[in-house]
């Protein structure tokens, strides 16, 4: 009697082996005999006595839906809803989601839990890895800005390029609109260091100047015209190794894109801070204490 309620799936009998091939033999019922409990009650069995009945008078024949498989984890069932998110953050289509769980479904307590998992479970790791390397980033810089100049003031007026840098970042992602993922974040760490080459490179000019005795206005002027190509050289060294990125469709655009999107925008600001605001910032404190930059190396 089992083998004919296994045949109703298909019972596995044996194998056919040619060569290296291995093919099962399976035992199937021919399918007007599987059409549903009515027609699978009247299937006949021999009894241990020998009698034939019909199936539906040793059991009970019912359809249920149910999973094929169950896959446990810890001891425990899980079921896995897997999707792919594309056109927005994965952050928001997670909040989302979550708000029509919580509106929609009914989980009972102490039974069931949700987890969130796969790339945003990442995402939230990721943040308090952010909370640390940006601070130590910065600080770098501003430590290994101090130490090249050995100067307050030159420090501070290099570093204020940084936030600059941040908002052409941010206009760069609002222009083509990317949400501020984990990806452009590490775009903005790369972007701190990139930002304050432009500004080291009219700084060292105009400290030259100014040590070899030109006078104030006269060296930042020079300065400012005769490190314009090198600014703009450095810019361009930094932005267009970065356009295949930003315009890339491939496997690993979603991570390349944002971050590429962050640089270039970053390094035309700040290439027009370095070129118009740097050169004033230092116009006015030269005048305000001109002794805080005219210092020997």
């Amino acid at each position: 009697m089992l083998d004919i309620i296994e045949s109703v799936g298909g019972k596995s009998v044996g194998e056919i082996v040619e060569g290296q091939l291995r093919f099962p033999i399976v035992v199937r019922l021919p399918d007007p005999l599987r059409g549903g409990p009515e027609v699978l009650g009247t299937i006949a069995v021999r009894s241990p006595a020998g009698e034939t009945v019909p199936l539906s008078r040793i059991c009970d024949i019912e359809t249920i839906s149910g999973p094929k498989f169950i896959t446990r984890e810890w001891s425990e069932r899980r079921v896995v809803v897997q999707c792919n998110v594309r056109g927005r953050d994965v952050g928001g289509f997670v909040a989302e989601a979550q708000r029509e769980i919580a509106a929609r479904v009914d989980l009972p307590p102490g039974q069931f839990r949700l987890e969130w998992g796969g790339q945003f479970e990442n995402m939230q790791r990721a943040p308090k890895r952010l909370t640390i390397v940006v601070p130590l980033a910065l600080l770098l810089i501003v430590a290994l800005l101090y130490l090249t100049y050995r100067n307050v003031v030159d420090t501070l007026l290099l570093f204020v390029s940084v936030p600059f840098a941040c908002v052409g970042g941010i206009w760069a992602l609002t222009l083509r609109e990317m949400p501020l993922s984990i990806s452009a974040a590490v775009g903005f760490i790369t972007l701190s260091g990139v930002s304050v080459l432009n500004g080291m490179v009219l700084a060292s000019a105009l400290r030259e100047r100014l040590a070899n005795g030109t006078a104030r206005d006269i060296a930042i002027e020079e300065t400012s015209v005769g490190t314009m190509r090198t600014v703009i050289m450095t810019a361009l060294v930094a932005s267009l190794g970065f356009i295949p990125m930003a315009l890339s469709e491939g496997t690993g655009a979603e991570v390349q894109r944002p971050l590429a999107t962050v640089v270039i925008g970053g390094v035309i600001t700040s290439t027009l801070f370095t070129m118009f605001i740097l050169p004033a910032l230092y116009r006015l404190i030269l005048r305000v204490s001109p002794v805080t930059i005219i210092s020997r190396s």
